[in-house]
């Protein structure tokens, strides 16, 4: 699977603050000559802590690791990490990740669900099963997982759910559902990209099309543009008649993303 921008997909490695809990052995009290003598504590890690802790750092070195494009390093330290600790959530996610970063789709989708199996209640692990779910042609499927991320009352970004919600509702054809949660993430995050692409495409085939040019020139304010967006834009103003807008965004596309021209098609003329 390739994101390419469009969730706000946010990849959830829940990197728990490592808190040791300590173990105190503590002497008794002696006495010498009288006076009590102060008692010594000796701390030490329990072995559940030590293995907690160990795993802990395993996940921050594959987080690392994933970040500088070091897919390999990235998964021995991911599957170390799953083979202590099968239920590790962060494991899953993390492969998840390296597999689509390796275009292995199939394997991807099986760790985010795993994922999300593990851990019901997570928001962001049902997001990221939803998101691979809509990105992978499954897009009505897709929303019962963006419905649980939703009810994870600790969510902390449910514009984001929302967002991918009603983008993949307008996929599946539930265009009442699409519209009313794209409206309700623009109104907790008014500059959301994602939300404002979707509701100018969820508006072009409505043929509301001074609608849809708002929300495009919105989402082309709010963030930097992509070929999709500009092809979006530029079929738009083709509808509304205004030719020379639909050029410049048409100029833009060859200047920005000249590999993302070829066999495209805007509003009937083909993009050499």
């Amino acid at each position: 699977m390739r994101h390419k921008g469009f969730w706000l997909l946010l990849i959830a490695c829940v990197l728990l603050a490592g808190c040791s809990r300590l173990t105190f052995v503590k002497p008794k009290m002696e006495r010498k000559d009288g006076e009590q003598i102060a008692p010594e504590y000796r701390v030490s890690d329990s072995a559940a802590t030590k293995k907690r802790m160990g795993n802990q750092e395993r996940l921050i070195r594959a987080s690392q690791r994933l970040r500088a494009g070091q897919l390999d390093e990235a998964e021995r330290e991911a599957r170390q990490l799953l083979k202590d600790d099968p239920q590790s959530v962060d494991a899953h996610t993390l492969l998840a990740v390296i597999e689509d970063g390796r275009g292995r789709v199939e394997q991807s989708g099986q760790h985010y669900k795993r994922a999300a199996e593990l851990a019901p209640g997570n928001g962001a692990v049902q997001n990221n099963y939803g998101a691979w779910l809509c990105g992978n042609g499954f897009p009505a499927e897709s929303l019962v997982w963006f419905d649980r991320a939703l009810a994870d009352p600790d969510y902390p970004t449910p514009a984001a759910a929302l967002a991918n919600a009603g983008g993949c509702a307008s996929r599946s054809g539930q265009h009442e559902r699409a519209g009313r949660d794209l409206r309700r993430a623009l109104e907790l995050e008014p500059a959301n990209a994602f939300a404002l692409a979707a509701m100018a495409q969820h508006e072009y085939r409505r043929q509301r099309y001074f609608e849809a040019r708002a929300f495009i020139e919105r989402r082309l304010a709010a963030a930097p543009a992509n070929a999709d967006v500009l092809k979006l834009a530029s079929q738009i103003e083709e509808e509304l008649g205004d030719k020379a807008a639909a050029s410049r965004y048409v100029q833009r596309l060859r200047a920005e993303f000249p590999g993302a021209v070829d066999a495209m098609n805007l509003g009937g003329n083909a993009v050499p």
